[in-house]
């Protein structure tokens, strides 16, 4: 990481302080039923922006992101996936290794709280490793149309030992609480001895990188590979 500050006695130069950061690398995978706002709450955080017209997702879209906890930088893999019915047989490719689920569901919707549980025992059973559990009741800006309750959806995250938020992502509101737990969630996570898919490494970094929206073609073997290459960073 680089710090940049104004030295009066080069006249005005910049000078450059660099320092190794400790880096966590891990995968989070987002799940939840179609049209509960997967895509637009993560490109709200990392793309900065909000649309009414996001096309269904296809497959998978894949974004990363850079989140600084004290002297902990976490590099988030992030895997948004479809969540049409009949994209679902492909969603084990996305969530294979990951460290973290973000399963996102429509408060004014019930039954897109019950297809995150299913989601959660899907999980339970396939993923051999520690896993950080974020459970997003998004849309809250429809909050008169609420058909779940907070205290209802908090205590299912207190049953499988994950954490609840809120979010509006037309309002932009909670979202970087998600996206700042998950990172916090997978720092504890790396000093767990039976977490081994988490990258841990010391880095510098040079330079600040923008957001990447990268669409993933599931018909493409090679695509998750050049994309984790290609991609860049938010922060």
């Amino acid at each position: 990481m680089y710090e940049f500050y104004f030295n009066p006695v080069f006249a005005g130069q910049l000078v450059v302080q660099s320092f190794n950061m400790r880096t966590v690398e891990g995968k989070v995978v987002v799940l939840g039923s179609q049209g509960v706002g997967k895509t637009s709450l993560v490109v709200r955080y990392i793309g900065k922006m909000f649309s009414h017209h996001i096309s269904p997702t296809i497959g998978a879209s894949f974004f990363t992101c850079n989140i600084n906890v004290d002297d902990t930088r976490v590099k988030l893999q992030v895997w948004d996936t479809a969540g049409q019915e009949r994209f679902r047989s492909m969603v084990p490719m996305y969530y294979r290794n990951a460290n973290a689920a973000l399963l996102v569901f429509d408060i004014t919707q019930y039954f897109t709280f019950n297809s995150i549980k299913k989601w959660v025992s899907e999980l339970e059973r396939n993923v051999d490793e520690p896993m950080v559990y974020c459970i997003v009741g998004n849309k809250t800006d429809l909050g008169t149309h609420r058909k779940v309750s907070r205290e209802e959806a908090q205590q299912y995250a207190n049953d499988i030992g994950g954490k609840y938020f809120e979010s509006s992502a037309l309002h932009d509101e909670g979202i970087e609480d998600v996206f700042v737990n998950t990172a916090m969630e997978l720092i504890s996570l790396s000093k767990d001895p039976l977490t081994r898919s988490l990258r841990i490494y010391d880095s510098v970094e040079s330079t600040l990188r923008s957001p990447s929206l990268v669409h993933y073609d599931p018909n493409d073997t090679s695509a998750e590979i050049g994309q984790q290459q290609n991609s860049k960073q938010c922060c």
